[in-house]
């Protein structure tokens, strides 16, 4: 099966730490810009909004993790792996306070990974 969205092994690790700070309940959100940059936003149930103008990508770390659907149009072609860099992350984001902030890279799915999700359904 084709992931759309992954995480390294640092992004697990602080996911763990921030569900033992915070309860083990959160969602992550793909931020298209403004003041939270574009990136990963770790929030707590009932911080964000998640309707019908998201599409969820998969999940990390157990916690389903979501995106706009129109800025999903752009990126649907790309596979998101979730990072964790040194510095402030988004404004609203739970790990920030923690010195970190998580970081949005992305690959293109090959052929045969973007047939795989066609055929699925998926995209």
């Amino acid at each position: 099966m084709v992931e759309k969205v992954i995480a390294t092994q640092a992004t697990l690790e602080l996911i763990e730490f921030l569900k033992t700070r915070y309860g083990p309940s959160l969602i992550f959100h793909q931020s298209g810009g403004c003041c939270d940059n574009s990136a990963a936003n770790c929030y707590l149930p009932g911080e964000l909004t998640i309707g019908a103008g998201d599409v969820k990508l998969g999940e990390i770390g157990g916690c389903p993790f979501y995106m706009s659907t129109s800025q999903y149009e752009y990126w649907k072609h790309t596979q998101l792996i979730i990072d964790v860099i040194d510095g402030r992350g988004g404004t609203f984001s739970l790990e920030g306070p923690e010195g970190k902030a998580f970081h949005t890279r992305s690959r293109i799915f090959s052929d045969a990974e973007w047939a795989q999700l066609r055929a699925s359904g998926a995209v």
